[in-house]
């Protein structure tokens, strides 16, 4: 009780409460811009937490990660545009509302019914800390190790589309996860002879490359505003309160089952939306208004949504395997900040497992009251035109990946992950699991070490490990036996989803990077010790099988070859990418910063000579006073040192 009451206090400190509020505030506005959602949101913090004192950091952390599924509803409401897949429900009510001039009433039923969802979803993650403790402190290296395997395969099986497109992603994240020194020898694995590959590609860069820059790159191409056209908040704040408190039943019932679908890896935000809405719609005695403007349409999902991230917090707190891709960043920035998740979260570092949890509680209650005062202001946001933002959204990846290693090659990375994050996209393939994989690679890799190391050949019959190995079995096997059995009892002559056919040309590119990928390493690890090679041995057959059958299902399909025009225009923004890159080492970080977005800003989204110079010179001003703060030395190149001069004077 000591414990519980102290992290309250560490909460409630001036300090906390500051980071906190930071971080609840850059969540609102990453989920206002839809496509972004949190993983690119903390991806963007890590550099920033480092070295802050654990509870502080985390604070920051989760007052984005609470309230990120906040944030995103304006547009689903105003718009009918998903801020990110936890919100695509919302959508379904929410919108027809604006429609009726009642938007004011369902942002305000949305937000109250989202901090009630959090606060549920804090308690319901309390409670699994107190049940889960003795089974957490029962678990070896053995089962930790299959718990990791448990949550990359319901990962893969549940990411949407192919199964064979999951376990392809997984395989290729905790590939890129073994670049580097080899945990159990010390060998150095796939570095090329390049001195940055020897430590691996930092988490930040591959967060950002995967995420960020292509929803960038696709909301570049769009080249339009939020919002084309939106609808009037109207009257009805106080409305959509009432129309909460009369559903307190199905607020409770949807968010206790958001905590408990978001304590299972892989389903999460993508799902639990859906699932929620279609259970307030059969239990409703009218179902006729269900997708016309019925407002317990959006508070079920909206309930679920902020639940559902405390839920995934469970796994990721517990066992060191993330809930979801938002809490693999998460997982990320415990380690950026030297705590260990496992055992020691609910032993040692107790006192931090509860400060998680109020700050979770805390962020979400300081989160939709915002919204709920701030509605009118905030919504203005999403009227901006996207080519406006890009440059700041862009600067600001810029310099969260730079300060991974401050070097040429944090961009190089950054560029080429940005490539694969493109082409995924365009195709459809499930990023989250590449993440995923990744952020999982080097403690499977640990576990899988140490179940060899002090069991040998016998870790395979413990109790624990063959139950979880069964689960496993169910996870890949059970969904594809029921799509095959629900085809077979008459649904077969459904016809396929537009989406899926036109993602076959980009299937094809992708799976043959992988596969050509997995043959490269292979053959680069061939002679290397048996503990050096085990685990990506391992990795590398998962990405090779996979992508063999997805080739295969190309081939089979090969007459459905659709247009790859957005492919190909992602690439080329790319590829501009990389010529800023080097700019950014030949004349100066800062002085292409500020040309760029001065002509970015003026030609691309003809912006005018005013607003295009005052966003480049604020541009350039939060550069220099960053790295003052944070002691960045930018890549200088032959102009920035007369810039920094002049500046001096000044």
């Amino acid at each position: 009780m000591s414990v519980f009451f102290s992290a309250f206090d560490q909460v409630m400190s001036v300090m906390h409460l500051s980071y906190l509020m930071l971080g609840v505030v850059i969540g609102l506005v990453v989920g206002i811009i839809p496509g972004l959602g949190g993983i690119a949101g903390m991806s963007l913090l890590l550099p920033f937490i480092y070295g802050m004192d654990p509870s502080v950091g985390l604070g920051m952390l989760m007052g984005l990660v609470a309230v990120v599924p906040t944030g995103d509803t304006f547009t689903s409401v105003l718009m009918g545009i998903p801020g990110s897949s936890s919100s695509q429900a919302t959508v379904m009510d929410g919108f027809p509302l604006a429609k009726k001039g009642q938007a004011a009433r369902a942002l305000s039923a949305a937000f109250l019914s989202s901090m009630m969802g959090g606060v549920v979803g804090a308690i319901v993650l309390s409670v699994f800390i107190l049940v889960a403790r003795p089974v957490v402190l029962s678990f070896s290296s053995a089962e930790l190790f299959m718990l990791t395997l448990l949550g990359l395969s319901v990962v893969a099986s549940l990411s949407g589309g192919s199964i064979f497109k999951g376990l392809a992603a997984c395989g290729m994240g905790l590939l890129v996860g073994t670049i580097g020194g080899a945990p159990a020898t010390g060998d150095f694995r796939f570095t090329f002879d390049i001195d940055y590959l020897y430590d691996g590609i930092p988490l930040i860069v591959v967060g950002l490359g995967i995420f960020a820059l292509p929803e960038i790159v696709s909301l570049l191409i769009r080249n339009k505003a939020i919002a084309s056209e939106g609808n009037e908040l109207g009257q009805g704040l106080g409305q959509g309160i009432k129309d909460v408190f009369k559903n307190l039943p199905l607020v409770g019932r949807s968010s206790f089952f958001g905590s408990l679908v978001g304590a299972i890896p892989g389903l999460g935000g993508s799902v639990v939306d859906w699932m929620t809405y279609s259970f307030a719609m059969s239990m409703s005695k009218d179902k006729s208004q269900f997708g016309k403007g019925e407002i317990k349409g959006v508070i079920a999902p909206e309930s679920a949504n902020n639940a559902c991230s405390c839920g995934s917090m469970v796994p990721t707190i517990l066992f060191g395997v993330p809930g979801s891709g938002s809490a693999a960043v998460f997982l990320g920035g415990m380690l950026l900040l030297g705590i260990q998740p496992g055992v020691s979260m609910v032993t040692t570092h107790l006192d931090l497992t509860y400060t998680i949890i109020w700050s979770l509680a805390l962020a979400n209650i300081i989160g939709a009251l915002l919204c709920i005062f701030l509605t009118r202001p905030i919504s203005l946001l999403t009227y901006i035109k996207f080519s406006v933002l890009a440059p700041i959204i862009l600067t600001l990846i810029l310099f969260a990946a730079y300060q991974a290693t401050r070097s040429l090659g944090d961009f190089v990375a950054l560029g080429g992950i940005a490539l694969l994050g493109v082409m995924m996209k365009s195709a459809n393939w499930p990023r989250p699991a590449f993440l995923i994989g990744f952020v999982l690679s080097a403690g499977a890799e640990n576990y899988f070490f140490q179940s060899i190391q002090f069991y040998g050949d016998s870790w395979f019959s413990r109790p624990g490990v063959q139950i979880i190995g069964l689960l496993i079995v169910c996870g890949l096997f059970l969904p594809p036996l029921f799509k095959y059995l629900k085809k077979k009892k008459g649904d077969s002559n459904t016809p396929e989803p537009e989406q899926a056919v036109a993602h076959y040309s980009a299937d094809i590119w992708i799976a043959m990077v992988f596969l050509l990928t997995g043959v490269v390493f292979a053959y680069q690890i061939w002679d290397e010790q048996m503990l050096t090679q085990a685990f990506p041995m391992m990795a590398i057959g998962l990405v090779v099988f996979s992508a063999a059958f997805v080739i295969y299902d190309f081939m089979k399909n090969r007459g459905l070859i659709a247009s790859t025009t957005e492919v190909r225009q992602g690439l080329v923004y790319v590829a501009g990418f990389f010529v800023m890159s080097y700019l950014y080492f030949e004349i100066g970080f800062l002085v292409t910063t500020f040309v760029f977005t001065l002509l970015f800003i003026y030609f691309f989204a003809k912006g005018g000579v005013v607003k295009s110079l005052s966003i480049s010179v604020g541009l350039l001003t939060f550069l220099i006073v960053m790295g003052r703060v944070m002691s960045v030395d930018y890549p200088e190149g032959l102009l920035d040192p007369y810039v920094l001069s002049v500046v001096n004077l000044i």
